[in-house]
């Protein structure tokens, strides 16, 4: 073998050691910092994926029901989210009405949405599954005032 062929492959061992390396740092990187949150551009708002299973409430239900979710524990306890007629999506993507900082979370983890009389929530195929009040639900579990929702370490409660 001559000294050429010897010394690239060394320099694509080199490469290959280095392209390696980079791999690890990244994946540390995202472990150690979480997804990264990026400021919104816009007040848009994430079209419900079963508008149509779900009819509007009535003023007067709206004004006896829930009117906003309240993180009870975790990292954001305190935080305050309205009801919205569109729905609240929850989960770590920015894209999400409410962005938690939570590990055991999915990007889209979680829609809340009116039904013709009461709320209604939707697991949106997330890794670690969401329980209210301790049931693991899917679809279409159905909220009442003071449910609690438990996505890993935060749990987020139905409040007037």
């Amino acid at each position: 073998m001559s000294e050429l062929t010897l010394n690239v492959i060394r320099l694509g061992l080199l490469a290959l050691l280095w392209a390696f390396v980079f791999s690890i740092v990244g994946a540390l990187r995202a472990d150690l910092y979480g997804t990264r949150v990026l400021t919104r551009g816009s007040n848009r708002r994430p079209e419900p994926r079963a508008a149509a299973k779900a009819p509007k409430q009535s003023r007067a239900q709206r004004q006896n029901g829930p009117t906003h979710l309240a993180v009870i524990a975790g990292s954001l306890r305190g935080t305050t989210v309205p009801l919205s007629e569109k729905g609240i999506l929850i989960g770590r993507n920015p894209e999400c009405t409410l962005v938690l900082t939570d590990d055991f979370a999915s990007g889209r983890h979680l829609r809340v949405y009116p039904g013709q009389d009461a709320w209604f929530a939707d697991d949106l195929e997330s890794t670690n599954g969401t329980f209210v009040n301790q049931q693991r639900i899917d679809t279409g579990a159905r909220l009442v005032l003071g449910s609690q929702i438990r996505i890993g370490q935060t749990v987020i409660e139905l409040r007037r």
